[in-house]
């Protein structure tokens, strides 16, 4: 069993949860990033699962890196390119994981978010926050920069105005002022967290497999390509479309009226 993060399959929809409340849930000092790469490459393999919903055990949802370790940088002989290598090869493979994973993320915040642990569920397709949580960008509070992706993340999720001012203030967000800013998408009483995020992903996970992850694929490319490119992009994966069996079930249910039954 791994050590951070647990696993949890119901169908076509599998949870991961972190599962280290004592340190917060902290990324770093520990095997935070190898399990979640770990995890995207088997999900990313099977065909199966739909969706995947992040969650956090313990009253935060993470606190990004592990401030204690971080005494380390300044009382070890560590030079600036050995920390810049581990940054490449350790927290940065994070993102590098979750955003690219084909398979629809949902982040189910339960509490604080901060600094890595804010860039964590930008990494995300969709963010559903309790009333209990908060979002911070606070590397500037502890004198660091975001060393995440964050300056590339945030700003795409919230715009380049309000991800500035999160970034240069380091202040925290309550769950009202991020869905006010588009940081989420909907704002629950704690206690319906999980059941409201499970809900979401079953109506996600109704929908044919390879059309969700290939549809995912286009919002990913879209972010960083041209129209024309996009375009062509999606041309190629319509065609692959049209040619499933889940394209015919889908069009024959319609015009039989009955609700279709996918391929798993």
């Amino acid at each position: 069993m791994s050590n951070f993060l647990k696993s949890e399959r119901t169908g076509p929809i599998l949870t991961l949860t972190m599962n280290q409340p004592d340190t917060r849930n902290a990324l770093t000092g520990n095997s935070a990033v190898q399990e979640f790469v770990d995890a995207c490459a088997a999900i990313s393999l099977d065909r199966s699962i739909r969706v995947v919903i992040l969650a956090a055990e313990g009253p935060v949802f993470c606190s990004g890196g592990n401030v204690k370790d971080m005494q380390r940088f300044f009382t070890q002989d560590l030079s600036p390119e050995v920390i810049r290598e581990e940054y490449r090869n350790g927290i940065q493979r994070l993102p590098k994981a979750l955003y690219n994973l084909d398979v629809p993320l949902i982040a189910a915040v339960n509490g604080p978010a901060i600094g890595a642990g804010l860039d964590l569920t930008c990494m995300c397709d969709i963010r559903i926050a309790s009333e209990n949580a908060t979002f911070a960008e606070s590397f500037v509070k502890v004198g660091i920069v975001p060393g995440d992706g964050g300056a590339w993340l945030l700003p795409r999720v919230v715009g380049m105005s309000k991800a500035s001012e999160m970034a240069f203030t380091g202040e925290a967000l309550s769950a009202a002022q991020a869905l006010a800013c588009g940081l989420v998408s909907r704002v629950v009483p704690p206690g319906d967290l999980l059941a409201e995020a499970r809900a979401l992903a079953g109506k996600i996970a109704a929908n044919p497999a390879g059309v969700l992850r290939m549809t995912k694929r286009l919002l990913r490319e879209g972010e960083r390509s041209s129209l024309e490119s996009l375009l062509e992009l999606s041309a190629g994966y319509q065609a692959i479309a049209h040619k499933t069996a889940d394209h015919k079930e889908a069009v024959m249910a319609f015009v039989e009226k009955r609700k279709p039954k996918f391929a798993d």
